[in-house]
C-alpha cells in the first residue's frame, strides 16, 4: 500500500517531494514531448516546468522570482528542481511563458484518470453528478489570446467537477470572451447528470442535450414563460412546493421542444426553480 498522508494525521509523517510527484511521472510517460520553438534548444523540459510549477505551490512562493532565487540558493531546490545546470531568470520565464498548455492538458486527465480508479464514489443512488461552471481568470498582458477588452486580459476555465469523487474531471481553457454553454456538451457524457446555474439556461441546448442522452438539473430564471402539461404531487412537509412537466418559452419563438420537469423548491425562506428531463427523477 502506498503511504498516504492526512493534515489532521499527526502519526503519519508527509510524503516526500518525490512520493507525492510519482503519480505525474506515470502520467508524463504518455505526454506529446515539449519541442522548441525556435532555434534555441529547450532551456527547461516539461518534467523540469512541472516540478518547479509544483514546488512552487507547495512551498507557497509569492512570483516566479521568488521561485528563482530558490532554484539557485536552496539546496533541495537546486539539486531536485532545477535543471541540472540550473537557469537563468530570463531563460526560466521565456520556459513558463511557453510551459505546453497541451501536455498540462494530457497529465492532467492522466492523474484524473489515475485519482478515479482510486477514490470512492459518494451518492452513486443519484448516478453520475458532473458540477459544470466557469470562472474568469486574471491574466497578464503578455497573454495575448487571453482577449477579454482593452487593457485587460482574462482567460476563462470550463470545469466539469465529478461530484460523486470530489475531483474535477474535464477542463478547458479558453480566453476571457468565450461562451460557456457550448461546454456543456464537451465536458457531459451520455449518461451522466451536469449540475448548472441560471447561466446554462438554453432551451434550445435542453433539447440537443436529451437528444444526445444527457442529463441535467439546471436552474433556470424566475421569469422563463411556462406551460404546464401536468401536475404532479407535492410531498407534504416538503421543501418542495411546485413540482410539475413542462414546456419553457414562447411557442414559436423559443420554447422547448422536449417536455422538462420543472421542481421549486424554497430554502431558507428563498425560493428556487430547476429544470431536468421529464423523466429524471430528483430528490430532494
Amino acid at each position: 500500500m502506498p503511504k498516504t498522508f492526512h493534515p489532521h494525521d499527526r502519526k503519519c509523517a508527509a510524503p516526500s517531494f518525490d512520493e507525492l510527484f510519482k503519480p505525474t511521472e506515470l502520467a508524463l510517460a504518455t505526454a506529446t514531448p515539449l519541442v522548441a520553438r525556435g532555434n534555441r534548444p529547450l532551456q527547461m523540459n516539461f518534467e523540469q516546468q512541472l516540478r518547479a510549477l509544483v514546488y512552487f505551490h507547495l512551498e507557497e512562493h509569492t512570483s516566479g522570482r521568488h521561485l528563482i532565487q530558490a532554484l539557485e540558493e536552496d539546496d533541495f531546490a537546486r539539486n531536485h528542481i532545477a535543471p541540472p545546470d540550473g537557469i537563468q531568470k530570463s531563460s526560466f520565464f521565456e520556459a513558463i511563458n511557453n510551459r505546453g498548455l497541451e501536455q498540462l492538458g494530457q497529465v492532467y486527465q492522466q492523474l484524473q484518470n489515475q485519482a478515479s480508479n482510486i477514490l470512492p464514489a459518494q451518492h452513486t443512488e443519484l448516478g453520475e453528478l458532473v458540477g459544470i461552471d466557469g470562472s474568469l481568470i486574471q491574466a497578464v498582458l503578455s497573454m495575448y489570446w487571453a482577449d477579454y477588452r482593452d487593457g485587460s486580459k482574462k482567460a476563462k476555465v470550463h470545469v466539469g467537477f465529478d461530484i460523486n469523487r470530489g475531483i474535477p474531471s474535464k477542463i478547458y481553457l479558453t480566453d476571457g470572451k468565450e461562451g460557456e454553454r457550448p461546454f456543456v456538451a464537451v465536458i457531459l457524457s451520455p449518461g451522466e447528470t451536469g449540475v448548472m446555474d441560471r447561466g446554462y439556461q438554453s432551451h434550445h441546448s435542453f433539447d440537443e442535450w436529451q437528444t444526445d442522452g444527457k442529463h441535467f438539473v439546471c436552474r433556470i430564471k424566475a421569469n422563463t414563460k411556462v406551460t404546464c402539461i401536468q401536475m404532479n404531487p407535492v410531498p407534504t412537509n416538503s421543501i418542495v412546493f411546485y413540482d410539475a412537466i413542462v414546456l419553457l418559452g414562447t411557442p414559436g419563438i423559443n420554447q422547448t421542444q422536449k417536455p422538462l420537469r420543472l421542481v421549486g423548491y424554497r430554502v431558507d425562506n428563498v425560493d428556487y426553480s430547476a429544470v431536468s428531463p421529464h423523466l429524471i427523477s430528483i430528490s430532494l
